[in-house]
């Protein structure tokens, strides 16, 4: 049995609860990552030297913010960048993230 996650809809994203979500270094470079793979991730796959529950926090804290969608595929979760959404709802916003110095 596979269970959904519950992602926001583009309208009810907020600005603040993306910069809240954007801001903490761990979660940034998940955005990095995830910006250099359109096809998605396996939070798996992804070596930031933290623990497993660690990073499921944070990407979690993403997908509720409305940055990344995260949908099952097999026994992994794969995660992409809700740039569509992003970028309709913050013009911009995420390009300068992207390119702002590490």
């Amino acid at each position: 049995m596979t269970t959904m996650l519950a992602h926001p809809e583009r309208g009810e994203i907020r600005i603040a609860a993306v910069l809240q979500a954007l801001a903490d270094p761990v979660r940034l470079e998940i955005v990095r990552a995830l910006a250099r793979c359109e096809d998605g991730i396996s939070c798996g796959l992804l070596d930031l030297g933290i623990t497993a529950s660690t990073l499921t926090h944070h990407v979690r804290t993403l997908r509720e913010a409305g940055v990344v969608w995260v949908r099952p595929q097999g026994t992994s979760r794969i995660s992409t960048l809700r740039r569509d959404d992003l970028d309709a709802l913050f013009p911009g916003l995420l390009d300068g993230v992207l390119a702002a110095r590490r």
